[in-house]
């Protein structure tokens, strides 16, 4: 990304993010390089060019009549935080599900689906020997395409990378919305911490029965320097991956991370950029525009579907079609 765009984005910030964003850019000093050129960044190497490949509008907006089978069972791995299903209150009241519908969207057309469950918070590491483990008891030998969201994309290349399981094979690892090399916002975090005071954070976290070993593991100096070179793809594996961008309303959660991946990186789902997210430049499918980082596990607002027919608004995202979409995908490839 070139030193102008930067500034352009900078001086339309708003007021309270320039001087967090004028601070990442005096520690980031291959930004403000004028005299590199457009056509000489690589953008297959350089995660700050912003190349959207496809960029899929509404493709996802409604269900179709038919999607094809894949051959193989799909197996839906979380983010960070995130779970199978969350029970609050017992047996008394629906339980929370993080692929909100999509299980049963899927199901419903005849595609089999298993939903795994790792430590919510832990490292790459930890997660990936859970989902390793969860895979092989609910497939019983089965082959498998994974299909991940967020850090589940990270849990998933670490597992058919460096775990190698002999008896799971997986035909296919699908990523939406993953970390690859890691997120500004994250780097962000942990400098307003202070390094200093990241001791004291992890030691509240353990009192309270949380793992802390995934926040620093999705800074973009871990995924770029450790992570990434200690896990290459598998040329027995086909890799697919999708990424996500929308411009935050006022009200919107997102609204601040945005910025910051926005002013760094580049268009984001709030919390991963494009760049970011787009893995095997030939296996990436796509940019899914005026999507958000939620909106990918359809943990889409009710009252901002609600805004929409209001104003009569189209909608352009419908989250069970998308993963509809990919299980169609992958029975066209073959899987």
């Amino acid at each position: 990304m070139r030193y102008g765009i930067v500034h352009s984005r900078l001086t339309t910030a708003p007021h309270k993010a320039r001087p967090l964003c004028a601070t990442w850019l005096r520690q980031r000093p291959h930004l403000r390089n004028s005299s590199s050129k457009p056509n000489a960044v690589d953008a297959a190497t350089d995660p700050h060019v912003e190349d959207l490949g496809r960029l899929i509008e509404d493709d996802f907006a409604k269900l179709r009549d038919k999607y094809r089978t894949p051959q193989y069972p799909i197996v839906l791995a979380h983010g960070l935080l995130g779970f199978d299903e969350l029970r609050l209150a017992g047996k008394f009241l629906p339980g929370v599900q993080y692929w909100r519908g999509i299980k049963e969207g899927l199901n419903a057309n005849n595609i089999e689906v298993i939903t795994t469950a790792v430590p919510s918070s832990g490292s790459i590491e930890q997660r990936a020997v859970a989902l390793m483990k969860d895979i092989k008891a609910k497939a019983r030998g089965k082959t498998v395409n994974i299909v991940a969201h967020s850090m589940g994309g990270l849990d998933a290349r670490h597992l058919i990378s460096s775990l190698k399981p002999w008896d799971l094979e997986i035909k296919s690892l699908t990523t939406v919305g993953t970390p690859h090399r890691g997120s500004s916002f994250a780097d962000w975090v942990f400098r307003e911490i202070g390094e200093q005071n990241v001791p004291r954070i992890y030691k509240l976290l353990a009192r309270l029965n949380l793992e802390s070993g995934a926040f620093s593991q999705l800074t973009t100096k871990y995924m770029r320097e450790t992570f990434n070179p200690a896990n290459p793809d598998d040329p027995s594996v086909r890799y697919f991956s999708y990424g996500a961008q929308f411009k935050p309303s006022l009200w919107s959660i997102f609204r601040f991370s945005h910025e910051i991946i926005d002013v760094i990186e580049g268009p984001n789902d709030g919390l991963v950029s494009v760049a970011s997210s787009k893995w095997d430049e030939r296996g990436y499918r796509g940019t899914l525009d005026g999507v958000s980082h939620l909106d990918l596990i359809n943990w889409t607002n009710r009252l901002k579907w609600l805004a929409a027919e209001l104003t009569l608004t189209k909608r352009r995202f419908n989250a069970i079609a998308f993963y509809l979409g990919v299980a169609d995908m992958l029975a066209e490839e073959g899987l």
